[in-house]
Parts: C-alpha cells; sequence; structure tokens
C-alpha cells in the first residue's frame, strides 16, 4: 500500500524480523536509553516472530526502503457458543513509529491495514491499550473507551 510522503505499508515476513527487532529496540531506547545486550535481543525476536506468526499479522512501514514504523495485530477466537455464529476479535499492539515521521501519516496507514483485515475477516471488534501520545489517532480512527474491560496486572 503507497502511503503519504512516499511511505509504503506492507505485512512483514521473515526477512523483515531485522528491521522489526531494530524499530523495536529504536522504541524501547527512545524512552530507557541505549541498551547493551550483545544481540541476544534480536535472537529473541527472531524466536518469538516465529512462534507467533500464525496467530499474528505484522505490518512494517518503509519511507524510502528504510523501516520506520510497524504494527502487530494479534487473533483471537471465541469459544463455540450454541446457536450463534463463530466470532473472532483482534488486538493491536508495538505500534510504533520513528520519532522523525511521526505525525506524517505513517501510523494511520499502520492501523488502517490493520482495520481492513479486521474487517475482511469479520472481527466482531479490535481492542487496543494505548499510550496517552497515540490516544489521539485511536479517536480519529473511531475506538473509544472500553469501559467493559476489567484489568488485573500481574507483572508490578
Amino acid at each position: 500500500m503507497n502511503g503519504v510522503n512516499g511511505g509504503r505499508v506492507r505485512r512483514a515476513t521473515a526477512a523483515d524480523v531485522g528491521a522489526l527487532a531494530a524499530l523495536r529496540r529504536a522504541w524501547v531506547e527512545e524512552e530507557a536509553g541505549p541498551i547493551a545486550d550483545g544481540g541476544a535481543f534480536e535472537r529473541e525476536v527472531a524466536q518469538w516472530y516465529t512462534a507467533e506468526a500464525g496467530r499474528r499479522v505484522t505490518w512494517i512501514a518503509t519511507v524510502g526502503g528504510e523501516p520506520v514504523g510497524m504494527l502487530n495485530l494479534v487473533e483471537f477466537h471465541r469459544m463455540p457458543r450454541p446457536g450463534r455464529r463463530h466470532s473472532s476479535w483482534g488486538y493491536i499492539s508495538n505500534v510504533f513509529v520513528l520519532a522523525a515521521h511521526r505525525s506524517g501519516g505513517i501510523g494511520r496507514e499502520l492501523l488502517d491495514a490493520a482495520i481492513g483485515i479486521a474487517r475482511e475477516r469479520g472481527y466482531a471488534r479490535l481492542v487496543l491499550s494505548p499510550s496517552e501520545r497515540a490516544k489521539p489517532l485511536y479517536a480519529r480512527a473511531g475506538f473509544g473507551a472500553a469501559d467493559e474491560l476489567m484489568l488485573m496486572p500481574l507483572d508490578e
């Protein structure tokens, strides 16, 4: 999908694992500073990608051939229920665009790609957990507050 500012959004493949790892590293280091790990992180991303490929669709955004953003969509299938058609839903995660490319429409292109697949697949809903910075993007795309959900943090 050709986009704004010469950008391009496409589904990532195993060949993009290095670029996805670099984007994820840039995201974390933007907030926490440089992290030295001897390349262990890149190997972990490759293992994660392989393990998740069956239930997750990942998109990558490029500008001038360089990776500048990404988004993941995880598919969940509801347990069948008598008298009701099968349904699925999606969880959008790991949405990130390099700082130099923000506010130019790339985040929206990534989001539109995920929304398009969700509609094609007939998902009942899309869910995400936005950062404060990203809430306006999601609101413009039609997302609203999810007051019915409850959360129990387990890793704090």
